[in-house]
């Protein structure tokens, strides 16, 4: 696509530039009502809580907000209350789950025009998954038409599929892609893709458990669902990574433990973890289903006997 070209929304196609993110960014949950609607007073009131924790930055609609499950508008109106509730200063990351190009721009349009910094595009998988061309070309013509700068998010454990690092260095080149969240947890890929990607993508992790690894061999930062139940001990895990690998020993070690034995519940787990530890999280979305019971317990005993609760 040429530059003088529309995008099929009639913006003209243009590259933006981008203030960094913050070295941490929670993977905000999205809360729901029993009724499955969407509850905007509990996510302001999660935005709120996070930022006195320590927050200054959050991915919106992303795999742990459910953001397959978000109807039209609902992206737009997510990122809107929290624009509205924290102002200019907090870096707003949205989730972008599209298996079509023209699905994946609507979706950017929306967050962009609800004041969203820049749009975490999960890679489409339904018809393309292993088509590593295909899948190329869909993020080049997102970032082409895009209104604000894109991330790659490649998570193997959600789509099956694991962007290659060739990929990853071929995307790197375009103007308007300013960064990649990597969910796969291999500090080796991390440290190939700091070596030889564009000196100025933003590299963040999404494993908790690599962490400290990826932030030793160069990644910007983390964006975790763990940050959404344990935001100051992450925060501490980011900063001690940066500051020295060695003093970080310690503290990621717990929270490898601990996002562990929460996270093998995934979304329902977290949204778990994130009630006990004072978030208003809500209820999944069908076909997920609230943790039961039992296995809300036994995360309730990890948090206290670690000291979180």
């Amino acid at each position: 696509m040429h530059p003088e070209d529309a995008a099929p929304w009639g913006y003209p196609v243009r590259f933006v530039d981008m203030r960094p993110p913050p070295h941490l960014l929670p993977a905000l949950v999205t809360p729901f009502t029993r009724s499955g609607a969407l509850d905007l007073d509990a996510h302001r009131y999660n935005l709120r809580e996070l930022t006195a924790r320590g927050i200054s930055g959050f991915l919106i609609g992303g795999s742990t907000g459910e953001g397959p499950y978000l109807d039209r508008g609902e992206r737009g109106a997510l990122v809107a209350a929290a624009r509205q509730e924290l102002g200019s200063h907090p870096f707003l990351l949205a989730g972008i789950t599209a298996e079509s190009l023209r699905a994946a721009l609507a979706q950017a349009e929306e967050a962009a025009v609800a004041g969203a910094d820049a749009v975490l595009v999960l890679t489409p998988t339904t018809l393309v998954r292993g088509n590593h061309p295909a899948v190329v070309g869909f993020f080049k013509d997102v970032a082409d038409a895009s209104p604000v700068p894109v991330f790659v998010y490649s998570v193997p454990a959600v789509t099956g599929y694991t962007l290659p690092v060739e990929s990853a260095i071929e995307l790197s080149r375009h103007a308007n892609i300013a960064g990649m969240k990597d969910s796969g947890g291999d500090p080796l890929a991390m440290a190939r893709l700091v070596e030889d990607t564009a000196g100025d993508l933003l590299l963040m992790t999404g494993s908790s458990r690599a962490m400290t690894l990826c932030i030793t061999v160069g990644a910007h930062g983390a964006i975790t669902a763990s940050s959404n139940y344990l935001p100051e001990l992450a925060g501490a895990v980011v900063a001690a990574a940066r500051r020295s690998p060695r003093s970080a020993a310690r503290l990621q070690s717990q929270l490898s433990r601990l996002s562990t034995a929460v996270e093998a519940r995934r979304v329902p787990g977290v949204k778990a973890a994130a009630e006990l530890t004072g978030l208003r999280p809500g209820y999944p979305r069908q076909p997920l289903q609230p943790l039961p019971a039992k296995e809300r317990k036994n995360i309730e005993t990890v948090l206290r006997e670690a000291g979180v609760l």
